[in-house]
């Protein structure tokens, strides 16, 4: 495993010492409220020490969290940011498309991996290599897996920001009681499910399919069970004909097979996560389970409280009998991440290094995390995940990627911004059932080494 090299599945478990948590913004991402040009955000003395701009995403506790750093932090006399937030999906597009012009803001949002990797062959984002080096003091508060997704060739183009972002399985347990059921622990028990919430007029599953990266979200999970992670590492790597392989192929038929037994939501593809759409199914008992990131707790906790408090369960993906993946093994976003453009003037590019070293991770700003059930992606004390009032997710989440052998970066972010393209539209494809799993692998084959 290469880590230095790109994002691969390189992010393994955290030694017991490193603590990490669940909640921000992933790749996919924050699904926030109705945003699609942006709000902003400053406070503080506009233009003192110069002033920088900053591109984040949209939804809460997230954009309160970040609008009180940015605040905070405009007070300090170091300078002024300015912060625009946007929804997930609509960021995508328009910051690929600022960047390409030259018009990006100081501070980009993104996830590391393969979209990144392009920013930086094309010198669109600063090489802070040298200046973490300087500033080892602020690099060494990060737990160090975070850097992995951020990092080519041995140099560093982001910074680590928010929470880490695994895929977690949430269960509504009031429906799970009136069914008699258990929530599930192998696939098997998935089908079986399926029949049973079906039976009870209750849609199995939520699924936001119109954003497409949560139906991808299934099958890295499903490939990782079935076939281990050495699969997609064939397929980042770009050897030929790697989508073909028999557990790619297995993942596809089992998806099929599970929307073909009506296993998720009518109409979910018309289903959108920027709207929550696919939080609300749960938490107002039209679905029994949602696999969605850790970020989506945070979400629903401040949508309905109660809900998270009384009902709200939470679990790993299930096993696949015969697979070869290790059931401990997660996928999901390391980290959300700070680039600076290098398109920047260097007054901006000094504003937006001292918002990094002095805005980020303060102690209100690390409170505001954890009692939001998230936990930085810095070193904390256990004790204040102990404390939490979400402490039995925040210890999940932290169980759940300390002992993972290996955490698998969302697809559509480790892959090239033109493989990930495809692998959404493709994957959009295979769960309408308008393709098959064959005719899924020839697609992506095609784009291998683009």
């Amino acid at each position: 495993m290469t880590l230095p090299r790109t994002s691969r599945r390189s992010f393994l478990g955290l030694a017991a010492a490193s603590v990490l948590g669940a909640a921000g913004l992933s790749a996919c991402g924050t699904s926030g409220p109705a945003q699609t040009g942006g709000a902003s955000a400053s406070g503080g003395a506009s233009g003192a020490a110069g002033s920088a701009t900053m591109w984040a995403l949209s939804g809460e506790p997230n954009e309160t969290i970040q609008s009180n750093a940015v605040k905070a932090f405009n007070g300090l006399g170091k300078g002024n940011v300015a912060v625009t937030f946007f929804q997930n999906d609509p960021y995508k597009t328009k910051i690929r498309t600022a960047i390409g012009a030259g018009q990006a803001p100081t501070l980009i949002h993104g996830w590391g991996g393969g979209i990144l990797k392009s920013y930086a062959d094309a010198s669109q984002v600063d090489d802070l290599t040298d200046w973490l080096g300087q500033n080892a003091d602020f690099k060494n508060k990060f737990v160090p897996s975070t850097w992995g997704a951020a990092t080519f060739d041995d140099k560093i183009y982001a910074v680590p920001k928010d929470t880490t972002q695994p895929v977690v399985l949430y269960f509504n347990t009031k429906l799970f009681d009136q069914a008699g059921a258990q929530p599930p622990s192998t696939w098997d028990d998935v089908m079986h499910l399926v029949d049973v919430f079906n039976g009870k007029g209750v849609a199995p599953f939520s699924l936001a399919g119109q954003s497409k990266w949560t139906s991808m979200m299934w099958l890295e999970y499903l490939l990782d069970r079935i076939g281990g992670p050495e699969v997609f590492d064939k397929i980042f790597a770009n050897q030929a004909d790697s989508w073909s392989d028999p557990a790619v192929i297995e993942t596809g038929t089992k998806i099929q097979d599970l929307v073909k037994a009506n296993g998720f939501v009518k109409g979910f593809s018309s289903i959108a996560a920027d709207a929550n759409a696919d939080q609300a199914l749960l938490y107002t008992g039209k679905a029994a389970m949602l696999l969605q990131g850790g970020w989506v707790y945070g979400g629903m906790k401040s949508a309905q409280p109660e809900f998270v408090k009384s009902q709200l369960k939470f679990g790993a993906f299930p096993s696949v009998a015969g697979g070869k993946g290790d059931p401990k093994n997660t996928v999901g976003n390391p980290a959300g991440y700070w680039s600076i453009s290098a398109k920047a003037t260097d007054e901006q590019k000094t504003v937006a290094k001292a918002y990094l070293t002095d805005g980020m991770f303060t102690d209100a700003m690390i409170d505001a995390y954890i009692s939001n059930g998230g936990v930085p992606v810095v070193k904390v004390p256990t004790e204040k995940l102990e404390s939490s009032e979400d402490a039995e997710f925040l210890k999940f989440v932290y169980n759940m990627i300390s002992t993972a052998p290996a955490f698998q970066q969302s697809w559509d972010q480790a892959l090239s911004p033109a493989q990930s393209e495809a692998l959404l539209t493709n994957i959009d494809q295979l769960f309408l059932l308008k393709i098959s799993p064959d005719q899924f692998a020839t697609a992506m084959n095609a784009t291998i080494g683009k």
